[in-house]
């Protein structure tokens, strides 16, 4: 809990004016809430509160004369009308009212601090008893708004005065849900949470006027505690009614209400508990400021309401059930078991003056809020960012290499996995939400899922991601059901109707979901997200609600293989537990593998030991998570048009991508029109990387090699050289004229981390035989470029000579790489045949020589 320097440097030193404050508040006290307008019973005056008059007066005096010349001033655009006295030297809170008046808004804001260094015994008076001083601030308020703009004092076209409301923000104290207790009541506290259930806007009786039903006097200003509250008794002392009383609806004050609930935040719950909730109420302005999922701090007052569930019907008594029982005459008192048990009838609400999103204190920035914002013009930039923000951010986009150095700097505790890195920071970019003229939208936000080993930092990714960025939600796959992803129907105790429960996914909106152990998860639960994975939305036919909600969110989801271990002789499909339609609807998968390499193991050791020692002096990022994500922001309001060029690539890259699927023979990844909408999306979150307007066919190359490396180069992991030595056998077979016979031999198979590596040494030393005939003289050589094949079989066996133990380890590896040179020969295209073959097989030796365009792995 974060204590403000200021209030625990001077709340000692004024703690004895405090007191003195309050002792005199409470000789002129009369009873408790003597202070709100109430009618005056039976001819006695209202008592007069001289501590919150000369309270009044002091706030008064704060708002005419404050001035912090430091803050931002009312610019040209948002003063449509400004008067010719406004000068740099107006007060702040005289500025703000220009703009309440150009906004229409009823609230003005006034910052804690403000008040604090004001007059740190009014504010501390004022924290101690904000409910009771709450009436004299907003008093106060509509005199300035009457001495300083009298045409906005009141309703246009009425002498009816407008009401007006005080919201202070800034308190230095962010309170737990678990620390209100009832010693809080009344004070101004702020209070921290995760926004779970928000309800519909209502008009709330804020101050009534009654007329007596039977002397038809009127009694004005009757104010509502928390419930539909009639005035106790009629004015008339020769009427003394009590409860025959109608209400004059147009000369009441009505404000809108809604209420909001809201649970501990993860990192508040303590061990071996559950959540905590509590029902915050907003008014006036502070309405659908909250959503569900949001995390946001609310500043107000402790209140005690009372228990509508509890109540029951009016009028009847709150007793359990054992008292109401009938008993026998002879039977009596049996104990106080039978006496039965009071109810209580009262709970702990919060009564909200401000809302605002949690992440502002803490320094962090929500990039996905303004997907629907267009920032192209220099003054529309200017009002998300201040002039440094977007001269930081001018300076990253014109860095050389953005797009690695972003990489690099994406969570730096996470040694390697650049592919996955790569992947996370395009899903936080995103790409471009569309609508076609049928009206059908098209998702731009992309869906990535990791499959490895244990141990390969996969819940790392995730916890990363959620930590990033303000509105997300972490949730794991076994733990969760299809109603706690999508939404759940539970009925109001308090209105006995149906409302709808967010689920994981609806408190993702405009986020990222992060959903842990993904193959865990039951069958139907993985059912219940197809549609909010590719439609974003979430339909609903449940006791009588029919209705389809938002869900527009990137899903990042991490599982582990079938067995614990990714079995590289089985495709992608057979080693994870997920069906066909959802893994179409992931853009990016990435197969994380626990290979021992001597080298890796040592780097990544060393890694985690330099993080467990020296913690964050051992990551050095290029770029620090505020400035991506401030720069994320600013990229996200930038919406890339396909060119052309790039269409026509695209194009292209999906025709191989089809092809390769086809003549793959049982491929077990199917290419559909859903991987082309993920390359569109690809490409559009690399243009807006750049911060370009248009997607290039460079940024469409670099999407497709994205896409095959991450699920291609999956599929192509176990190369088959069965196919390659068979041909080969054949063809060698009819130029000798023999029959063509099938030979019983074992399956030949290569990993395709291994085929790469052979191919890689081969070429490399095709290479430098042809880098070296080409620098002697023409005139000494007239033999080409190149090694013969049998040359080049021998070299290899000569460099793994050390890796033979046995015969029989000679004569595989050899027939190995024979097979590997066939394939790149005849299948790959890599290598070119020097020669005639001849009708003798057995002597034929050609010379093998790299094609030009060929480029290494």
């Amino acid at each position: 809990m974060a204590i403000c320097p200021i209030l625990k440097s001077n709340f000692n030193r004024n703690s004895r004016a405090f007191v003195m404050m309050m002792a005199d508040s409470q000789n002129t006290m009369v009873g408790p809430g003597l202070h709100r307008p109430s009618a005056i019973l039976g001819g006695v005056e209202r008592a007069v509160d001289e501590t919150g008059e000369k309270l009044r007066e002091e706030f008064l005096s704060f708002l005419e004369n404050y001035r912090d010349n430091g803050l931002r001033r009312p610019t040209s655009d948002t003063l449509t009308s400004e008067p010719p006295s406004m000068t740099s030297d107006l007060p702040f809170y005289k500025q703000q009212l220009w703009e309440m008046r150009n906004e229409g808004t009823l609230t003005l804001y006034v910052d804690y601090n403000h008040l604090f260094r004001y007059n740190d015994v009014l504010a501390n008076a004022i924290t101690a008893n904000f409910y009771r001083f709450e009436p004299f601030l907003r008093t106060a308020l509509h005199s300035f708004v009457t001495a300083n703009m009298p045409s906005y004092a009141r309703i246009s076209n009425s002498n009816q005065p407008r009401e007006f409301w005080i919201s202070i923000y800034g308190l230095g104290v962010i309170h737990r849900l678990r620390e209100l207790t009832t010693q809080k009541v009344g004070q101004l506290m702020s209070i921290s949470g995760t926004v779970t259930r928000t309800s519909e806007v209502r008009p709330e009786l804020y101050v009534g006027v009654f007329r007596c039903a039977e002397c038809m006097s009127i009694v004005r200003n009757v104010e509502q505690q928390f419930k539909y509250t009639e005035p106790s008794i009629c004015p008339n002392s020769y009427c003394q009614n009590r409860r025959n009383w109608t209400l004059i609806p147009e000369q009441s004050t009505f404000v809108n209400w809604q209420r909001v609930r809201i649970q501990e935040n993860a990192t508040e719950i303590p061990p071996g508990s559950m959540p905590r909730c509590l029902d915050v109420v907003v008014r006036n302005d502070m309405v659908e400021r909250a959503k569900a999922g949001d995390k946001c701090i609310f500043v107000g007052t402790l209140v005690v309401v009372p228990d509508v569930a509890q109540l029951g019907l009016p009028g009847s008594k709150l007793e359990s059930n054992a008292e109401g029982r009938s008993r026998g005459a002879g039977e009596g008192v049996s104990g106080l078991r039978q006496l039965g048990v009071r109810e209580l009838a009262y709970k702990l609400s919060f009564l909200a003056s401000m809302v605002q999103p949690s992440h502002v204190n803490h320094g962090a920035v929500n990039i996905r809020n303004d997907d629907d914002m267009d920032c192209d013009t220099a003054e529309q930039q200017e009002a998300i960012f201040s002039a440094a923000e977007l001269e930081e951010i001018h300076r990253m986009r014109n860095t050389p290499q953005l797009y690695s150095r972003l990489v690099g700097s994406m969570a730096p505790s996470i040694y390697g996995h650049s592919e996955v890195k790569t992947g996370i920071l395009l899903m936080l970019f995103g790409g471009v939400h569309k609508v076609t003229p049928e009206g059908i939208n098209l998702r731009g936000d992309i869906n990535v899922c990791i499959v490895g080993d244990p141990g390969t930092a996969k819940s790392q990714f995730l916890r990363y991601v959620v930590g990033f960025l303000p509105r997300s939600v972490y949730t794991s796959g076994k733990a969760s059901s299809a109603a706690g992803l999508t939404a759940s129907v539970l009925k109001d105790d308090e209105t006995g109707d149906f409302t709808i429960e967010a689920g994981a996914l609806m408190l993702a909106d405009n986020g990222i979901c992060a959903i842990d152990e993904f193959d865990k998860m039951d069958l139907r639960d993985q059912v219940a997200i197809h549609e909010a994975m590719e439609q974003q939305t979430i339909s609903i036919a449940k006791a009588g609600i029919q209705a389809t909600l938002n869900a527009r969110t990137s899903i990042l989801a991490a599982a582990n293989p079938i067995g614990g271990r990714y079995d590289r002789r089985r495709t992608l499909r057979q080693n994870i537990a997920m069906t066909a339609p959802i893994m179409s609807r992931f853009d990016l998968f990435f197969v994380i593998l626990d290979e021992c390499d001597e080298q890796a193991d040592y780097s990544i050791a060393r890694h985690i030991l330099n993080v467990h020692r020296l913690q964050d002096d051992a990551l050095a990022p290029e770029f620090s998570p505020e400035q991506i994500q401030r720069y994320i922001k600013y990229a996200r309001a930038i919406k890339p048009r396909l060119t052309e060029e790039a269409s026509a690539v695209l194009v292209e890259r999906y025709r191989q991508l089809r092809q390769n699927d086809v003549s793959g023979g049982g491929a077990s990844y199917r290419m559909t029109v859903r991987q082309l909408e993920s390359m569109i999306r690809l490409s559009e979150a690399i243009a807006r990387l750049h911060s370009d307007s248009e997607v290039k066919a460079i940024y469409v190359r670099e999407a497709a090699r994205l896409l095959k490396s991450s699920i291609i180069r999956v599929e192509t992991d176990n190369i088959d050289l069965d196919a390659a030595e068979k041909e080969w056998q054949q063809a060698a077979n009819q130029m000798e004229g023999n029959p063509i016979t099938e030979t019983a031999s074992t399956k030949l198979s290569l990993r395709y981390e291994d085929y790469v590596r052979i191919s890689n040494l081969l070429v490399y030393q095709l290479r430098r035989i042809e880098a070296i005939i080409d620098t002697q003289d023409e005139e000494s050589t007239n033999e080409p470029g190149g090694m013969k094949k049998s040359s080049l079989l021998e070299w290899y066996m000569g460099q793994i000579e050390d890796e033979m133990q046995t015969e029989e380890d000679f004569h595989h590896r050899r027939r190995e790489v024979s097979a590997v040179v066939e394939r790149l020969v005849h299948k790959d295209g890599v290598l070119i045949e020097l020669g005639v073959r001849s009708e003798d097989v057995a002597e034929f030796d050609p010379i093998l020589v790299v094609h030009p365009n060929y480029v290494p792995l």
